[in-house]
């Protein structure tokens, strides 16, 4: 890998509980080792002040005022444009690497998918995005009970985790759906073990051609 002169995109993707804080933690060393520089690294939404703001609103719920579907999905969308305006686009004009905690794919999936709003979604990423994407998306697959429960453990869940399972399996499947139209998604098996997941990682990461 060269730094210089060929800065990437890599996005960690996954249902809550598949083990994206390990794997993105695998990455961003295994980035620093090959180039020799630490990778900018964002997580959405988020990753600018005000993205940070947006996210605080699409996390918490309001049961005075509960936020509808389709404004979930138009949030989203108003933290990505910041972040991939003001940070990503930058720090790749700079040949600097770019390390994402979800991107896109996840509102594919979850608003998309999960939430039925496949039509505003692909209309509104067109918008704001374009032709952008992550030059590879590692896609951490898991069965939605073993990841939630999962996630359970770690703590208390936020405003979208403790949707129903249905609405994960809808996203799950339009993770795979996605993954299966793009060469740029690689999907990983979370249900192993951490070493396993790891070392497929690895393993994929080794076999690109940057």
């Amino acid at each position: 890998m060269s730094k210089q002169l060929n800065s990437k995109f890599i996005v960690i993707e996954g249902l809550e509980g598949a083990g994206k804080s390990s794997a993105i933690s695998l990455v961003r060393d295994f980035i620093e080792k090959h180039t020799g520089a630490v990778p900018v690294c964002t997580r959405e939404p988020g990753g600018t002040p005000l993205a940070e703001r947006i996210r605080d609103l699409v996390k918490i719920a309001d049961e005075t005022d509960p936020l509808c579907d389709e404004a979930e999905c138009l949030l989203f969308y108003a933290a990505r444009a910041q972040l991939v305006a003001n940070v990503i686009k930058p720090a790749l004009r700079r040949g600097e690497w770019v390390l994402g905690d979800r991107h896109n794919l996840s509102s594919l999936a979850y608003q998309g998918g999960g939430r039925g709003l496949s039509t505003l979604v692909e209309s509104v990423s067109r918008a704001t995005l374009g032709d952008f994407k992550p030059d590879l998306t590692i896609y951490l697959d898991i069965e939605p009970k073993l990841g939630l429960t999962r996630a359970a453990n770690r703590g208390e869940l936020d405003r979208i985790e403790v949707e129903e399972i249905a609405f994960f399996e809808r996203a799950r499947h339009t993770f795979l759906s996605y993954a299966q139209q793009d060469d740029s998604i690689q999907v990983i098996d979370a249900g192993q073990t951490m070493a396993e997941v790891h070392k497929d990682i690895v393993a994929l990461l080794q076999a690109q051609d940057w």
